[in-house]
């Protein structure tokens, strides 16, 4: 079994996925890359191939290929990836450099940051210190996700992120104007990374923090009867609304029952703060519910490959499906 975080720090209480380094709180940018184990930069160099005549295998002529790069670490020399010559880079340390005024001056907080899939993706997670109370103290924080990777399965990517103290489950924030899927900011390797460029457009989105918490509160307020909890959790977990039409018997497909089960066992009360106020009974604890299968439950090789998906896989693409169905019970 391949483990996908490389190094990782955080401050304050252990994260939701238990790993990392513990460091005290308030820590310089500096303090952070050491520990986090992104002091590093990523080298590139030309693709080179060996050609071989016909007659003498034994010997060739070194050539270029002029069109893509070889990225590699400058630590260590490993190859991280192959791209194109127009693929634009973002260093480890940029995505700290990128909190340093926000920490300085708006008052986030980094509490994580590390390196996944030995360089290839690496993030900084701080918290904004906007926090609501729904009902019942049932508490959520909001924070900033800036992530990143090297080898093109990722856009350099600043998600809005809350966070529910009861649990410690994460969901990206949706953003009123931003389509379906989270209100994150994506910057396509094909453009330089402006750091300013985003913050002025996190501007925006941070200041929908309250707009986001009012739609969280008015999920907390909507009491589901147990049909309507049965049918959310098909539609999110099976995806029977996505069942094509003459695409068989017409029963649905159970394919994730097991991920049914649980999920409704989360949220009949077996699940981390279901017994809240906000929570019980209501369409907040049936998303409340997928997030912690996502985050805590679901099935996965190992932690790292848990948050791998939870942050920007399968998982991420889950509890956003989550969320838009729970926001359709409240339109």
């Amino acid at each position: 079994m391949s483990h996908l975080v490389e190094t990782m720090a955080y401050t304050g209480q252990t994260p939701w996925h238990q790993l990392g380094h513990a460091l005290p709180k308030k820590q310089s940018i500096d303090v952070w890359a050491q520990a986090a184990g992104m002091q590093w930069k990523i080298q590139e160099t030309s693709v080179r191939y060996m050609a071989t005549g016909e007659a003498d295998a034994l010997y060739g002529e070194a050539l270029e290929f002029p069109e893509q790069k070889v990225l590699y670490r400058s630590d260590t020399n490993a190859a991280l990836s192959v791209v194109s010559q127009r693929y634009k880079v973002v260093q480890p340390q940029e995505v700290l450099e990128f909190y340093r005024d926000l920490s300085e001056v708006a008052g986030f907080e980094l509490e994580t940051a590390g390196v996944l899939k030995a360089g290839r993706r690496f993030w900084a997670l701080a918290r904004t210190g906007k926090s609501a109370c729904l009902k019942g103290n049932d508490v959520v924080h909001s924070y900033l996700l800036l992530a990143t990777s090297c080898d093109g399965t990722l856009a350099t990517m600043a998600i809005p992120t809350s966070v529910r103290v009861v649990c410690n489950n994460t969901l990206a924030i949706a953003l009123q104007g931003a389509g379906s899927g989270s209100g994150a900011i994506k910057v396509p390797h094909s453009t330089s990374f402006d750091a300013q460029a985003v913050k002025r457009q996190l501007g925006i989105a941070v200041g929908q923090w309250d707009s986001f918490m009012y739609r969280m509160k008015t999920l907390a307020e909507r009491k589901v009867k147990t049909h309507e909890a049965m049918n959310y959790f098909l539609k999110v977990i099976c995806q029977t609304d996505q069942q094509g039409e003459g695409g068989g018997s017409g029963v649905p497909g159970l394919a994730n029952e097991r991920a049914l089960k649980k999920v409704q066992t989360l949220f009949e009360g077996h699940g981390r703060g279901a017994e809240l106020q906000a929570a019980k009974d209501t369409a907040w604890g049936l998303l409340s519910a997928v997030t912690e299968f996502v985050d805590h439950e679901k099935q996965a090789r190992s932690q790292d490959n848990r948050l791998d998906s939870a942050w920007f896989g399968q998982g991420a693409a889950l509890k956003q499906r989550a969320l838009e169905h729970a926001l359709q019970l409240v339109a």
